[in-house]
């Protein structure tokens, strides 16, 4: 059962990754994919608003019934929703309004949180979960959308002070082998540390694997560079056929935030841009080029089975949000085992989002969430550096479209037995 003080810890959160931000960041959408951090600020508000307080708190009253239009996403079921395209012109209500929406909605959930008093089958509960989760979720979207948005701005402006260099050692590439053989893959809401899950997450179920090998570490951009300057945008044969027309289209070279001069390539980070650190992990790829990538290092994507079954013996750790940097870290070269399979970059697999056998998404609005979202899309697995580490678990599916970038994602290689 979620306590008010829990509650109170995602919802400051948030807040706390918008303080270096001055009002004019606020409002910008930089493309489509990009939301306001406004936006988000009243979306992860709206949420418990719909979800939590209408129906379950039953002297509530809306600050605004506006904010119901404004900002909803993409919940057909809760009603009409703005243009997703246009958050960016929507002005009014101000960066102050929509602080007191959130107090506001803040105040109604403390009430019903110490009502509820830790009743853990109220029906309000499993919703107030969510509803954090879906916070944390937006917190990362927060930090990859304004990365956009200052990326964009011919300033370059910088989100933090100057991040720390790495030693520049690049440790070798281990290969993980796994036997062929039956595993159970998937979140067991039954377990007793099973804690929380998505529904997309399950039901855990038996999968057949072939034996394989799994890199122990994340792809570098060292290595990555060798494909640029190797020609691996320039040679159509590496590519699915999606992704040349694309790679063609938008004139794509190298990683979205790489840019060449006169003294060599750089890379915009949010403490500004700066010389590309040859040992951390290539970040900011879209499926495309992950898969690309990988032919031409002749070997593939794993799986998010084979993903799953190597994490299944390895802790929870990594450079998380808390560790304010923003961005992936090299490996250790002293390690043994798998690495960086949390805290880095998310982790893109060959396997396409679509529903674990037995699952069926929850009645009404509220099973939109996820389910709604299988076609079209691949699976990432881990968590980044922009996740917050209660975030992250082993059977976390994340998912984008093959040509999305501006997520923190990167590449861990695999290839056959």
């Amino acid at each position: 059962m979620v306590s008010s003080e829990t509650y109170a810890a995602v919802r400051a959160q948030t807040e706390a990754l918008c303080e270096p931000l001055q009002t004019e960041d606020y409002v910008v959408s930089s493309m489509v994919d990009v939301s306001p951090t406004k936006w988000h600020l009243a979306h992860t508000s709206w949420f418990f608003e719909t979800f939590v307080l209408r129906p379950h708190a039953p002297s509530y009253v809306p600050l605004d019934e506006r904010y119901a239009y404004l900002f909803n996403s993409y919940y057909v079921q809760a009603g009409e929703r703005h243009c997703r395209a246009q958050r960016g012109l929507v002005t009014r209500p101000t960066v102050a309004e929509v602080y007191e929406y959130r107090a506001h909605v803040d105040a109604s959930m403390r009430a019903l949180l110490d009502g509820i008093a830790g009743d853990s089958a109220h029906p309000a509960a499993s919703l107030v979960e969510i509803g954090l989760n879906h916070e944390q979720q937006h917190q990362e979207l927060l930090l990859t959308d304004i990365k956009h948005v200052f990326w964009t701005n011919p300033m370059r402006p910088a989100y933090l002070p100057r991040l720390a260099e790495s030693s520049g050692n690049i440790p070798a590439v281990n290969w993980i082998e796994v036997a062929e053989g039956v595993y159970r893959i998937g979140h067991d809401g039954e377990a007793d540390d099973a804690g929380f899950a998505f529904d997309n997450e399950g039901p855990p179920h038996r999968v057949f694997s072939e034996g394989f090998r799994l890199a122990s570490r994340l792809v570098t951009n060292a290595e990555y560079l060798e494909f640029v300057e190797d020609g691996g945008y320039e040679k159509a044969p590496l590519w699915l056929s999606n992704g040349w027309a694309t790679v063609q289209q938008r004139g794509w070279k190298a990683p979205i935030y790489w840019d060449r001069g006169p003294d060599g390539w750089t890379e915009f980070t949010f403490a500004g841009t700066r010389p590309i650190d040859p040992a951390e992990p290539v970040c900011h790829l879209s499926y495309y080029e992950a898969d690309a990538f990988a032919r031409w290092a002749g070997h593939r994507l794993p799986t998010e089975m084979e993903w799953e079954i190597v994490a299944a013996t390895a802790p929870v750790e990594g450079r998380f949000v808390e560790a304010k940097s923003f961005h992936p870290g090299p490996a250790d070269a002293g390690a043994d085992g798998p690495q960086q399979l949390y805290g880095e970059v998310w982790q893109w697999t060959q396997s396409p989002y679509v529903a674990y056998p037995g699952y069926s998404p929850a009645p009404g609005a509220i099973g939109e969430y996820n389910g709604k979202w299988m076609s079209d899309q691949w699976v990432l697995r881990g968590a980044s550096c922009a996740t917050p580490q209660s975030h992250a678990r082993r059977t976390y599916r994340n998912f984008f479209p093959s040509d999305a970038r501006w997520q923190f994602a990167g590449i861990r290689l695999a290839k056959n037995a």
